[in-house]
């Protein structure tokens, strides 16, 4: 029998490259947020993948980006502490960049820095020639010493078999971590606040799902008439301002009932559940500053 590999490996790279996407194909659950917005990721979320003699424990960072308010900075400290203690980095980055950005740059010199073992992901390879992508594939090879270097489309799961054979192969030999049964050490409260903010950064306008956070004040299992389970679930949504809150419940609460019943639909997928879910509008100025708030995103 073939000696046990287990480890941490980090999911790296700037805001908006397809870190959630790759994380939720690879572990074939969803467990991140996804949406074609910055900043979707707030808190390092670990997903975990059981394979016959391995066990890899992803974690999704937040993007690396430019730290405005105290949120910000918890943020890219949650990203440059995970890359720190990961067994193993994936860098993701795009394969329609033309050249290493600011935020490409900033990582390779973590990388460099903490000399981790790094496999380089270049995502979004439909959109570009072969050409173009051989050109970048260069480029970083000559910034850093990869492990491994695999072109692949995030979107689609043909690429999820080679990526974890790859890592497989770069893991120590040790125990599993987390029993096979798991794969993610999200609550179901931290699942159901990230589908609703899911929800909200896919149907609101660009400024408003950042300014926003959402609290679970109940979640509770029943049984129905039907004697089925049942979750009842009632949720606050916090935005920075009035005008946001007019936005998120919509003329006549119909922006918000969208809202209520996308994430419900998803919820009674992932938790295999009915749900009962109710949601509120509250504002709370500059919460992006407060420390209690902030320190909620910080699970690091």
């Amino acid at each position: 029998m073939e000696k046990f590999k287990s480890g941490f490996v980090a999911i790296v790279g700037r805001t908006n490259v397809g870190k959630s996407t790759l994380l939720n194909m690879l572990i074939g659950e969803k467990i991140a947020a996804i949406a074609n917005k910055v900043q979707t990721t707030r808190t390092a979320i670990k997903g975990i993948v059981n394979r016959e003699n391995s066990q890899i424990i992803f974690i999704d960072t937040p993007g690396i980006h430019k730290p405005k308010t105290k949120l910000n900075e918890a943020m890219l400290e949650t990203s440059f502490t995970n890359m720190n203690d990961a067994d193993l980095v994936l860098f993701l980055i795009e394969a329609t960049s033309d050249n290493i950005g600011r935020g490409d740059q900033k990582i390779l010199e973590k990388l460099k820095e903490m000399q981790i073992n790094t496999i380089l992901i270049i995502n979004k390879i439909d959109l570009v020639k072969k050409e173009k992508l051989l050109q970048l594939i260069d480029m970083y090879s000559k910034q850093y010493n990869f492990k491994a270097v695999i072109p692949i489309s995030a979107t689609k799961e043909k690429y999820r078999e080679e990526i974890l054979k790859e890592i497989e192969k770069n893991l120590q030999y040790g125990p599993a971590y987390y029993d096979k049964e798991e794969y993610t050490d999200q609550t179901l409260r931290q699942l159901a606040e990230e589908t609703i903010r899911e929800k909200m950064l896919k149907l609101l306008d660009q400024e408003v799902p950042h300014g926003i956070y959402i609290e679970i004040e109940k979640m509770k299992l029943r049984k129905n008439k039907q004697k089925e389970d049942i979750y009842d679930i009632e949720a606050t949504i916090y935005c920075l301002k009035n005008s946001h809150k007019g936005i998120i419940i919509g003329k006549n609460g119909e922006m918000l009932k969208r809202i209520g019943k996308l994430a419900r639909i998803d919820m009674e997928k992932n938790f295999g559940t009915k749900i009962n879910l109710k949601t509120w509008v509250k504002v709370k100025e500059d919460w992006q500053n407060k420390e209690s708030i902030v320190n909620k995103f910080k699970n690091i």
